[in-house]
């Protein structure tokens, strides 16, 4: 198989890491209380996108070449409510092993794979596309984790990338 195919697969696991440690950095910065906190009846909390996102990345990355992306036995309107015991070491548990369902089945991914079909809620897509739906997806979530953790800190908050009237001078130390 040809480079790109190969590149695909190294570039799209890079940006997938890229955006769990941008949350994992976000999430750093918010207490215990705040990962729970939602910004009105309607919102989801830092601790419901995560329940979420386990939840799909272990319905879809699960088997992932041979069973549909949507399992029968995932409850999605459940990963929208919270257990009352549930803690944040319990919603930080989940995140890991979310990812971990992914990596895993991207690692097992051979440039080849890239042309087959999956199926996700018995829709047909190339392999290929399945991961761009799901960077599409997750990237989502993660700037909705990074917005809320962002709101909970307040001017306490911790830039994690060029803080505000700081782009000349990140520009000036990058030559």
């Amino acid at each position: 198989m040809s480079d790109v195919q190969s590149s695909f697969l190294t570039e799209s696991t890079a940006l997938f890491q890229k955006q769990k440690a941008l949350a994992e950095r976000a999430m750093s910065q918010v207490a215990d209380q705040d990962v729970f906190a939602t910004l009105d009846a309607e919102a989801n909390s830092i601790a419901l996108i995560v329940r979420h996102l386990h939840g799909n990345m272990r319905s879809r990355w699960t088997d992932f070449l041979t069973a549909d992306g949507e399992k029968a036995d995932r409850q999605r309107d459940t990963e929208f409510e919270l257990p009352p015991s549930l803690t944040r070491a319990d919603v930080m548990r989940a995140w890991e092993q979310g990812w971990a369902y992914l990596f895993a089945a991207l690692a097992s991914l051979t440039p080849e794979d890239l042309g087959r079909t999956v199926t996700i809620r018995s829709q047909p897509l190339s392999v290929m596309s399945a991961i761009l739906r799901q960077l599409d997806h997750y990237g989502q979530h993660v700037g909705q984790i990074v917005l809320l953790a962002k709101h909970s800190r307040g001017t306490a908050w911790q830039s994690l990338s060029i803080p505000r009237g700081k782009s000349d001078e990140y520009l000036r130390g990058k030559t």
